[in-house]
């Protein structure tokens, strides 16, 4: 093989699959070369590597793109949140509840991927069952962000955002309930793309919140974002009831479109008190940006904002209760060592194996669902979120994506909401009411605030309208050069 100029790891996803077709490097040196990294690394973001199985993985593709029978990420390195699971590496979901646990199968998204001919580099840490804003609430450490590793990378797909940025892996998969594949891509300098509710399947994704619950990827470019979404989605009705009868769809083909005279709806909701000046003038810039790029910026309104938070913390939890009910340590996952009997069982069990914000949301559940309770809050929540998914519905009637922040601030210090959940809870203000509404979001590095921490864009665009949304991050791309930033790590 030619030994490539540049290192391996500044390669976006479509350069690298690029030299893998042409045979200018294998996928065996660029296994090799990401595990290297990986092993080096200090930031906590990957909890299983397994140097055999990738670089046999390797192999397979190098046969194949010797054969030229390759797929569209053949010989592609990707790490996978642990909220996947999978055969070939521990699958945890972040809890001492799944510790050392082994799937027999491989979630949709896994398969999916693998077919397209990427190769699995490890698993990646996050919040305990996809519950957190930080990624402190992992049963196995916290994950650090590379561009300071006193502070957050971002939750609960933090760990993948984190591997990302720091040239650990060229893409990874995360989850995305609440805002966790926007949120961190946001605080990591990255690119995450949550597709519509339903676009990829939940077939082997550990639930938290089924209603909400949804795959995507994150990598550096919105190009790699369509090249990784393509693989990703379609139909899966036989394993998932919740999967989209929706054809797969190659994002890529709008990429390079003219968004002259595209109407970008800014929320006033999401511009008031409580936005950080440092992420106001980024977001500010970007806006003026796409003006320069041709496209229209036109004042709406999101009036319910603000109910997305405790619409979101009584649906959530009430789910997750239901959820994580099948962890009693009876057919699989940890089993408390000590007890008296099958109800004894059950109790020493769950407060062995979760964690304290999974209890929480748990208690919480369980109380908005319990007699007396459920019409109260559950029903009302249910019917405000419907209010919030017309609000939208209103709003792309005068526009055709909608932008602002992801987060009011950058990331904040490791530890630094300390033990006031309510801190976390309120961060995600304006990634909550596009996952209640079902609707695709995205978030695009467009600069940095305070102290040279990244701020991302989010971009939201109405039920099946990825391509365009991705389109829109990639002219930016092109115009700007902030998703090429890297952290010194």
């Amino acid at each position: 093989m030619t030994q490539y100029s540049t290192d391996l790891h500044d390669l976006t996803v479509a350069q690298l699959a690029t030299q893998l077709r042409s045979r200018k490097v294998s996928a065996v040196e660029v296994a090799q070369h990401f595990l290297a990294r990986a092993k080096d690394s200090s930031l906590g973001a990957f909890l299983d590597l397994s140097e055999e199985v990738t670089l046999a993985k390797a192999r397979a593709a190098d046969a194949r793109l010797a054969a030229g029978s390759a797929g569209v990420l053949e010989g592609v390195p990707i790490a996978h949140k642990d909220i996947f699971v999978t055969r070939d590496f521990v699958s945890t979901a972040g809890s001492k509840m799944l510790a050392g646990y082994r799937s027999p199968f491989d979630a949709s998204v896994v398969s999916r991927l693998a077919a397209a001919g990427a190769v699995t580099l490890g698993k990646l840490n996050c919040d305990e069952f996809a519950m957190g804003s930080a990624n402190e609430n992992s049963a196995y450490g916290p994950v650090k962000n590379p561009w300071d590793t006193a502070r957050t990378p971002g939750g609960s797909s933090g760990g993948s955002a984190a591997a990302v940025a720091a040239r650990l892996t060229p893409a990874a998969t995360g989850t995305d309930t609440g805002g966790s594949i926007r949120q961190p891509a946001s605080f990591c300098g990255v690119t995450g793309i949550k597709p519509t509710y339903g676009r990829a399947s939940r077939y082997g994704m550990v639930a938290f919140a089924s209603s909400l619950d949804q795959a995507g990827p994150l990598a550096r470019t919105a190009q790699d974002c369509a090249l990784l979404l393509s693989s990703m989605c379609g139909p899966d009705p036989d394993r998932d009831s919740t999967s989209l009868d929706v054809p797969a769809e190659d994002f890529s083909l709008q990429l390079g479109d003219a968004i002259d005279g595209l109407r970008i709806g800014v929320p006033a909701e999401f511009f008031g008190e409580g936005l950080a000046d440092d992420v106001r003038a980024a977001v500010d810039a970007a806006l003026k940006q796409y003006m320069a790029l041709g496209a229209k910026l036109v004042p709406i309104s999101l009036p319910r904002t603000e109910l997305s938070i405790p619409v979101y913390y009584i649906i959530a939890p009430a789910e997750a209760s239901s959820n994580l009910s099948r962890f009693d340590g009876v057919k699989f996952g940890h089993r408390a060592a000590n007890y008296t009997d099958l109800t004894d069982m059950y109790l020493q069990t769950r407060a062995e194996g979760f964690g304290d914000e999974v209890k929480r949301r748990i208690m919480i559940g369980t109380y908005v669902l319990s007699h007396g309770y459920y019409d109260a809050y559950y029903l009302q929540a249910q019917k405000i979120r419907r209010m919030i998914a017309d609000d939208f519905q209103a709003a792309f009637k005068v526009c055709d994506v909608i932008a602002g922040p992801v987060a009011p601030t950058v990331a904040w210090k490791l530890g630094g909401h300390g033990n006031d959940p309510l801190a976390d809870y309120l961060a995600d203000i304006f990634t909550l009411p596009a996952s209640l509404a079902g609707l695709p979001g995205m978030s695009l590095p467009v600069g940095f605030g305070a102290d040279q921490m990244p701020v991302g864009l989010q971009l939201i665009g109405n039920h099946l309208t990825e391509a365009r949304l991705l389109n829109v991050a990639h002219r930016f791309q092109q115009a700007t050069d902030w998703h090429n930033a890297k952290p010194v790590v």
